[in-house]
């Protein structure tokens, strides 16, 4: 018992006649152990006092216990660093010392990217250990009066006070970002785990914890934006970017359900014969107050927020449905080909969807070809050979999409039962006059011949794309030449109607 403890015990027994706390002992082992201690003062009839009686208990254990609850309670299970609850209750404190010291205060919100990768292919345990990783690195980098939390998931909190100059936020920044990405994070093998990393600062962008966390999340998803493995200090700019982007996504759940969403149509065409072969089904949003949404605006978000499976499954059932009614009314509309999104892909559900796009439709297989883009079968090689598999059992015709953009392993491009490949337009755009676009054109069109697969080339706005991949040898087009997207009753006007 220290001197202070030892005064103030004997001031309050003198007034009050009693004490009650507690206290570290030591047993007469010399094991240490903490007591809750009453004494009590004792008086003869005359009041006169006589001794004092002490009784105590053992509550170790009861208070490691409340200690243990207490962590529980405010740190993360995984990393053992603050979570939310606690995280809160610091940048709280953090900012009444800023308000009286004047000083700046700096929140760091940071998301690890493309972290689901890891989890789905190989499992939420190395995934877990990465976590932890992650966590230690963080936690080395900062002083001491800094806070590193986890808020869930993949994300964590960095909170730093003492600013003087934003500068030292970006480089404390660019410290995170080279900590993770170049050095290899090793669970049974190695991952470069990179972040993407939104900046708040107190008192330029808000001045209770509530707003300062808000903002360094928006400022962390334009870091994404960007390209991911970056940083973004918080604008208000970014504010309305922010709140637009959460009126289109909270438009975009309810625009199925609306029946907001069309299905358009562009025609492909032979190159040897200029015959019309079928169409590409290509989705718009007839979005309320805002007109036709075109799909360059909408589409990353539905990806990211998962809805773009749901969409894609819409898409496929309409466009077949009106394919399977043109057909039974005796009309040739050729192979209707839809984009299966790289998420669906990935998620497996593929094969569920085409079966029952064509049980529900009463579509013949052989009318229907599926488009899915190069980097989605690349980075799930040897699974996407099995899926491509089943999908041509079915009858099928599948197609590589965005062709040259990505890295294909030729040893695997071999394997995978494909019909056609599709150039992307970004080489088609710079034709003829791009060497370098004409170079990979004709090594696209040459590999796709070598392995028996038909080439189509998207985008092609001109003659002289045109002459150039016709006497290239490729099989299709197409594009704004021949035939832009349209609705259903002008397709059939254009091109069904002979």
């Amino acid at each position: 018992m220290n001197a202070t403890v030892y005064r103030e015990l004997w001031q309050v027994l003198g007034r009050f006649g009693r004490w009650r706390g507690e206290l570290w002992n030591r047993r007469k082992d010399g094991e240490t152990f903490l007591e809750s201690l009453t004494i009590s003062a004792v008086h003869d009839p005359d009041g006169q006092l006589t001794h004092y009686v002490g009784v105590f208990s053992d509550i170790t254990a009861l208070r490691k216990a409340h200690d243990q609850l207490d962590h529980q309670a405010h740190h993360d299970p995984l990393t053992s660093l603050p979570n939310r609850l606690l995280l809160g209750d610091r940048l709280h404190k953090a900012l009444q010392r800023a308000h009286r010291d004047e000083t700046g205060l700096a929140v760091l919100f940071i998301d690890l990217d493309r972290f689901k990768n890891i989890n789905d292919t190989l499992g939420h345990q190395v995934g877990d250990r990465v976590l932890c990783e992650v966590a230690r690195r963080l936690s080395r980098l900062m002083r001491e009066a800094d806070t590193v939390g986890r808020l869930g998931g993949d994300e964590f909190l960095i909170i730093i006070e003492d600013i003087v100059d934003p500068a030292a936020v970006s480089h404390i920044a660019e410290k995170i970002l080279n900590t993770l990405q170049n050095s290899p994070v090793t669970v049974e093998q190695e991952f470069y785990v990179g972040a993407s990393i939104g900046i708040s600062l107190f008192p330029e962008d808000g001045a209770d914890p509530e707003t300062l966390m808000k903002n360094a999340d928006v400022a962390m998803y334009r870091a994404k934006e960007r390209g991911r493995n970056a940083y973004e200090f918080f604008t208000k700019v970014l504010t309305q970017s922010s709140l637009a982007r959460l009126q289109m996504e909270t438009d975009l759940r309810r625009a199925v359900e609306r029946d907001e969403l069309r299905v358009y149509l562009q025609p492909q065409f032979s190159l040897k014969t200029g015959k019309v072969l079928g169409a590409e089904a290509l989705v718009r949003w007839l979005r309320p107050e805002h007109g036709l949404v075109m799909p360059g605006e909408f589409i990353k978000l539905a990806e990211e927020s998962g809805m773009i499976v749901q969409i894609g499954e819409w898409v496929q059932q309409t466009a077949s449905s009106q394919w399977s009614a043109w057909i039974a009314e005796g009309r040739h509309p050729g192979v209707l080909s839809v984009n299966v999104s790289g998420v669906e892909f990935v998620r497996g559900r593929i094969q569920e969807t085409a079966r029952k796009t064509l049980k529900t439709s009463q579509l013949p297989a052989q009318f229907l070809e599926l488009e899915i883009t190069e980097s989605a079968i690349m980075s799930h090689a040897e699974n996407s050979a099995q899926a491509l598999d089943k999908l041509q059992s079915m009858g099928l015709s599948l197609v590589i999409d965005d062709f040259g953009t990505g890295y294909s392993s030729l040893a695997y491009l071999k394997r995978l039962p494909l019909n056609k490949l599709k150039v992307d337009q970004s080489f088609v755009r710079g034709l003829p006059g791009s060497t370098e676009d004409g170079a990979i054109v004709r090594a696209v069109i040459a590999l796709a011949h070598s392995l028996q697969l038909t080439v189509i080339a998207e985008g092609v706005e001109n003659e002289a794309q045109q002459e150039f991949l016709t006497r290239e040898g490729c099989d299709e087009m197409q594009g704004y030449l021949h035939g832009r997207p349209m609705p259903f009753d002008e397709y059939e006007r254009c091109f069904l109607n002979d």
